[in-house]
């Protein structure tokens, strides 16, 4: 499959860096100057995954990102010069896949595109830890309701509306009811490499899975955390 990935930055140096390591790899290449530019570009355009600066006037990364997420799922990777993890964790709670600090090294930028468009592809996918598959692909705990065939998640009824790694992780756990599942655990299965200090990347999806599964997310009653050890999605009749 041929995929398309939009880069936004409002340094034309960098987006013609970003074009050429990327057309290289294979890949058609959407370019936007601003964040309104790419707003617009992600509802006209087929588009699979976005390269998304943080620093642009006007509409900044982060805003464009949480406007992308209103109607898009796809996997959009932050370009940022800031490198605090205070920085990286509001960029995945801005609606972020992944991280990257400037300056970066080209080779590794399409690497970590090969890799969220890998899992983008896969969905369901679920690396190196084996579920227990429903016979019918649909997994259910009380009102949650997963539709692994149809890639569709219900609480008490409603839709949700999950990124593609917050849908994995949620299958990883629903298709293990009671099962808990350390971070590392959950970041080897769901991101399919190495984990590395990454408890704080994992706890911000979950707590983003539970702001739209659970009626209230401080009180939740299927996506529970077992202090000291993980997370578990609890059975439920």
């Amino acid at each position: 499959m041929d995929y398309n990935v939009m880069i936004c930055d409002d340094d034309p140096d960098i987006l013609n860096a970003l074009e050429i390591y990327l057309k290289q790899d294979g890949y058609s290449v959407i370019r936007a100057n601003n964040g309104r530019e790419a707003i617009e570009k992600a509802t006209s355009e087929d588009i699979h995954l976005i390269v998304l600066d943080v620093m642009m006037p006007g509409i900044d990364g982060l805003n464009a990102a949480v406007k992308i997420r209103e109607f898009s799922n796809v996997p959009i990777v932050f370009l940022s010069a800031k490198s605090e993890d205070t920085d990286r964790v509001l960029g995945l709670n801005m609606g972020g896949d992944d991280y990257i600090t400037k300056p970066f090294n080209p080779v590794e930028l399409v690497a970590r595109v090969r890799a969220a468009l890998r899992r983008y592809a896969r969905l369901g996918g679920l690396g190196g830890i084996p579920a227990v598959e429903a016979a019918t692909g649909v997994y259910q705990t009380g009102g949650l309701v997963m539709d692994d065939n149809k890639k569709l998640v219900q609480a008490e009824g409603e839709t949700v509306n999950l990124t593609q790694l917050e849908y994995n992780i949620l299958r990883l756990l629903m298709s293990n009811q009671d099962r808990v599942f350390s971070s590392d655990q959950i970041y080897e299965a769901v991101w399919n490499e190495p984990a590395f200090h990454v408890s704080k990347t994992v706890s911000v999806h979950i707590r983003h899975i539970r702001e739209k599964i659970e009626i209230n997310p401080k009180e939740p009653q299927y996506l529970k955390v077992v202090y000291g050890l993980g997370y578990k999605v609890v059975h439920l009749s």
